[in-house]
């Protein structure tokens, strides 16, 4: 979701208006999921590498995440809406932790939609922390398998990314969901993210459904498999 800061630099603003304003685009793109029946939306909110951005900008987020939690999680929990937040949670202030572990608590038993929330996250720290919770459980170096490895990642127990869109314009992936993301199919715009809307977004899809997903294999082996 890149393109806040700058959003608000355009307009003459200070950049915590444009974080603002990028909370109402996710609010496009949890409706928009629920509208297309999509089972899962992982969205990367504040990375590990975000602590080191101005004090004034880190505070703003972590208030519009209180906010978010205070004002927004009864609703979704009302739509079907389970909640789960991804990263390294002790980063956060005690308040935040609690009011994250009260909307998983409360969101657990939904289904309509997976809303992952990354905050303080990346996609190197998953993989070390996957690897020192497996080495934890098993010392033997045979146990360390793709699939045994994949049961401690952060999104374990749903499916890897079928599409990753990012806005803002850049080409990058930015330390996001790097184990999960080996077969996702990429799309870019250079929209950003307060800006993102619903037709984009169905653009997005609707690109996405046009691809020919190979996972290593030949088209003629696809197609084969498929007639």
């Amino acid at each position: 979701m890149d393109g806040n800061g700058r959003w608000a630099e355009q307009r003459g603003s200070i950049r915590s208006v444009g974080h603002r304003a990028g909370a109402k685009a996710v609010q496009i793109a949890i409706e928009f999921c629920l509208e297309q029946g999509i089972g899962s939306l992982t969205l990367f909110a504040f990375s590990s590498e975000n602590w080191n951005r101005p004090p004034e900008e880190v505070s703003t987020l972590m208030k519009l995440f209180l906010r978010m939690l205070d004002t927004e999680i009864e609703e979704l929990h009302r739509r079907g809406v389970r909640i789960r937040f991804i990263g390294q949670r002790s980063d956060f202030a005690i308040e935040l932790r609690d009011k994250m572990a009260w909307a998983e608590a409360l969101t657990a038993g939904n289904s309509q939609l997976n809303l992952n929330i990354a905050g303080s996250y990346g996609g190197r720290w998953d993989i070390v922390n996957a690897c020192r919770s497996l080495l934890a459980s098993s010392p033997d170096p045979e146990a360390i398998t793709e699939d045994s490895l994949g049961r401690h990642m952060a999104l374990a127990g749903q499916p890897d990314p079928d599409l990753l869109i990012r806005t803002g314009g850049d080409f990058r992936i930015s330390n996001f969901l790097l184990w999960q993301m080996a077969y996702t199919e990429f799309w870019f715009t250079p929209t950003l993210w307060p800006d993102i809307t619903r037709k984009e977004l169905m653009q997005a899809v609707a690109d996405f459904a046009g691809r020919e997903r190979r996972f290593g294999l030949t088209s003629e082996q696809i197609h084969g498999e498929q007639s």
